[in-house]
């Protein structure tokens, strides 16, 4: 890498770039002067690479911005194509919807404008071209209010820029910037609070049963601009790296901007229906999310020192590192340890990530990212961060009862995966407690799932040893025994199938073909034996002759998967082969889930099939005490909505295909054509057409070219047919999963809320099902223990003191929200027959309710 590039990469850290000098001042002037000499040689090149380190390192664009302005004062023309290119691709930014780069590039915007290389009037027609648009959307008639979340993203980018900018706004234009504000202050009082319903990583409701809704983001952020300007604009978490250089600065050309258009939202439905404004709805808030739901873990004393805007600044500095090192995970670490900010933020830095790892409906990149990140972070600060983690982990674990069902499970994923990187060292002598509360409590299943994660990670006698310190903790580990052979051992040899078992065995290790097989159980097995002896003899074997590893399994699925077929071809006998397959893996709930899942890739199992053995009487009651049967629920329903994703993104492609195929044989058609009817001179007489041998080469290729449209076309139309009925798999899989979820609820709703809410469940804070963050957690400063928590309500000296019917219930209204919040996309693509099916009057109110959170779906239509 070349000095400049260096330089300019790793300006503002303490490197050997800089001689060790953490000083601003000097890596700005060092900077500037050596890209003031590359100048002539790679201009090109210099503003290509800064516009990328200040679109990829946001947290430095104060620096970058002072060194534009530097470079401003002896060349003008480099600072006017930074100030373009940043334009062109703001314009871009905005076309495509790309949130992340419109919110750094107003930023760097509002840097510029500091740097005096940007005039403040133009950056303030920026704001007011983007409050304009939010205004409109928001207007019932001009607008469409569906896409609200697009125009309060459009604002809180104009409030995130004023912490970097703010103070020389109201310095140098204060009557603009004032408009502005005042422009802001009359969009939030048009515009609908947005509840975080169905989005709440804890659940929240007050006495009378109603929701718990405080200010939404855009009001919060909109609070702490108000008190950050009302204490002048002086903040900590920003730095100001060119007042330094304001002298020098002043001299500089301020350049205009030129103007920015906001793209043209879909347009109203024609006719207006909840169904159709929810649907658009959905979609705008797919498309402009809200990029962190604040997750208060720890006391306010542990953060007390910030300023509120601080606190958003350093928020927006850890998620863009997040965002734009997600490639490198120690680079990550690194520079979430080392931003620019004059306090300690260790604590603000871990309620940050887990707010990201457990942000509905899907954090921004996949939890293993997150891991990974804590785990280097853990060994970047071995002195303070792995406290923090562990902190962390006890109040989330004090106020489990009250976690997202979705979000619990994440949590049980990280952090079995947290402990395997660390000896699965842990002082569960805390927890050994959780054995004296009914095991439905939700701290005691969430201690015993851990342990059951950790021994998929490592092996049984490992975790055994590791909670030694708290031996009776061993109860809620899973049977250490492997598959359960029916016809193995003593017991089994004395069965009457044993004899089966064996010929079927020996005729597999003696590569007997399938058609052989298959004879043989149709000539000598079901005309003696009834179906269920046979199943249970071939499911049983062939499972046992694939136990030893996945490869084994694969191979007899692949071999012999046709034998299954034969014998299991009507959805009836797939559920009994699917209750074998528990049978033989009931003490392996992983071993279990990979092998239905195997089944249903090879499309020997259905996935209604897997949803209504789900659903069996003899399973729900295992609904609220284990993961076991979610996992493969989950397993099912994802294989089929990847299917349906694959098959659009190979639409998608073949649509290209199809495109670019058509344009090159109307290409070579038009040369045919043209070659056809040029005038060639032969023994010395004009004739139609060009070089016999030219010709007859284009005619091959028009023919070529046509045939590859021809069979483009074939293959778009036999994807498209086979996405056709992937719809129609899908929608057949959503109603059958809530027509399901809604019988089994019922009848223990019915019982267990006679008033149709869950008012009546506690006097205040612990539902399960919709809603709002609680901030009042109070650490106990000797063990990080909480003091006073939802969940320690609900534990008395006699146990945890939730009925059992109660929590069934809460926990699988959690599942329901949770199923219908992650496939929010396609359910709203069958709404009206969920609708009209499922969701109709008599069904239970609190299981609307649940599908309605899920959804973000207006309870008003209930």
């Amino acid at each position: 890498m070349s000095s400049w590039k260096s330089l300019l990469l790793r300006i503002g850290e303490k490197g050997p770039e800089y001689g060790g000098n953490a000083d601003f001042k000097d890596h700005i002037e060092t900077c500037s002067g050596l890209l003031r000499r590359e100048l002539e040689h790679s201009g090109t090149d210099i503003l290509d690479f800064l516009l990328q380190c200040a679109e990829q390192l946001p947290h430095k664009i104060p620096l970058y911005g002072t060194v534009v302005g530097l470079l401003n004062l002896e060349n003008e023309d480099f600072a006017r194509k930074v100030l373009e290119n940043i334009h062109v691709n703001l314009q871009d930014a905005l076309d495509s919807g790309d949130c992340n780069r419109i919110r750094i590039l107003l930023r760097f915007l509002t840097a510029m404008m500091c740097s005096k290389v940007l005039q403040p009037s133009s950056l303030v027609v920026v704001y007011e071209t983007l409050l304009s648009s939010a205004a409109t959307t928001v207007d019932e008639e001009k607008g469409n209010p569906s896409w609200q979340a697009c125009a309060d993203f459009y604002i809180t980018c104009i409030l995130s820029c004023l912490p970097w900018g703010g103070a020389e706004l109201v310095e140098q234009v204060p009557e603009e910037i004032d408009r502005v504000l005042v422009g802001i202050e009359a969009y939030l009082r048009i515009r609908r609070h947005v509840p975080d319903t169905g989005l709440s990583v804890f659940e929240h409701i007050d006495d009378t049963g109603k929701i718990v809704d405080e200010k939404d983001f855009l009001e919060d952020l909109w609070a702490r601009i108000q008190d950050l300007s009302s204490n002048g604009w002086k903040l900590e978490s920003v730095p100001r790296p060119h007042l330094p250089f304001e002298a020098q600065l002043v001299a500089g050309k301020s350049h205009d901007l030129g103007p920015i258009s906001c793209p043209e939202l879909a347009r109203p439905p024609a006719v207006l229906s909840a169904i159709a404004f929810g649907k658009q709805k959905h979609e705008a808030e797919l498309k402009y999310p809200q990029r962190i739901r604040r997750l208060n873990i720890f006391p306010a004393s542990k953060t007390e020192d910030l300023q509120p805007m601080d606190r958003f600044v350093v928020e927006e500095y850890l998620l863009d590192v997040l965002l734009f090192l997600n490639g490198c995970r120690k680079e990550c670490a690194s520079y979430m340890v080392g931003l620019p900010v004059p306090f300690r933020y260790e604590y603000l830095m871990a309620e940050t990530i887990f707010s990201q790892l457990l942000l509905l409906p899907h954090p921004p990149f996949k939890p293993m990212y997150y891991t990974l990140v804590i785990i280097d972070l853990c060994k970047a600060l071995p002195g303070a961060f792995p406290a923090v983690v562990a902190g962390a982990v006890r109040a989330l674990f004090d106020k489990i009862a009250d976690l997202d069902m979705e979000c619990r499970t994440r949590l049980i994923l990280w952090f079995s995966h947290h402990l395997s990187n660390f000896q699965f060292i842990w002082p569960w002598e805390e927890w050994a407690y959780v054995l004296d509360l009914p095991r439905w409590a939700p701290q005691r299943v969430f201690v015993q799932e851990v342990l059951e994660r950790e021994v998929r990670l490592s092996y049984w006698d490992k975790v055994k040893q590791s909670i030694e310190n708290a031996s009776a903790l061993e109860e809620l580990l899973p049977p250490k025994g492997g598959p359960t052979f029916k016809y193995g051992g003593e017991e089994g040899r004395e069965k009457n199938e044993y004899a089966l078992s064996v010929d079927l065995s020996g005729m597999v290790k003696g590569r007997q073909t399938v058609r052989e097989i298959i004879s043989w159980i149709e000539e000598s097995v079901l005309p003696v034996h009834s179906f269920e002896v046979a199943l249970s003899v071939v499911i049983q074997t062939l499972l046992d002759i694939g136990s030893k590893s996945f490869t084994h399994l694969i191979t007899v699925l692949e071999r012999y998967g046709q034998v299954i077929a034969r014998i299991c071809p009507d959805q009836d006998k797939q559920i009994m082969l699917i209750a074998e397959v528990n049978s033989y893996w009931r003490n392996s709930a992983q071993m279990t889930a990979i092998a239905i899942d195997r089944l249903m890739v090879y499309r020997l199992i259905s996935n209604l099939a897997i949803v209504k053995w789900v659903f069996s009487a003899e399973n729900i009651e295992q609904f609220h005490t284990s993961d076991r049967l979610w996992e493969i629920l989950r397993n099912a329903v994802s294989k089929t909505y990847n299917r349906l994703s694959d098959l659009r993104k190979e639409i998608s492609t073949l649509k290209k295909v199809v495109m670019s195929a058509e344009e090159a044989a109307t290409k070579a058609e038009a040369e045919l054509e043209a070659s056809e009817s040029k005038l060639t001179l032969v023994d010395g007489e004009p004739v139609m057409g060009e070089n016999p041998g030219r010709v007859k080469r284009l005619k091959a290729h028009a023919e070529r070219t046509k045939e590859e449209v021809v069979s483009a076309h074939e293959s778009l139309e036999a994807k498209q047919a086979l996405l056709a009925r992937a719809v129609e798999e899908n929608e057949a899989l959503f109603l059958s999963l809530f027509k399901n979820f809604s019988t089994v609820l019922e009848e223990g709703l019915h019982d267990a809320f006679r008033d149709g809410t869950l008012q009546q469940l506690r006097q205040g804070d612990e539902m399960a099902i919709d809603l709002e963050d609680s901030s009042a957690m109070e650490l106990d400063k000797e063990n990080g223990r909480s003091k006073k928590s939802h969940s320690n309500e609900g534990v008395t000296g006699d146990g945890y003191n939730l009925g059992e019917k109660e929590q069934w219930c809460l926990s699988t209204l959690g599942y329901v929200k949770a199923f219908s919040r992650q496939y929010a996309s396609e359910i709203w693509s069958h709404i009206e027959k969920i609708d009209a099916e499922v969701l109709t009057e008599n069904a239970h109110p609190l299981f609307r309710l649940a599908v309605y959170s899920g959804l973000r779906r207006s309870l008003d239509e209930s």
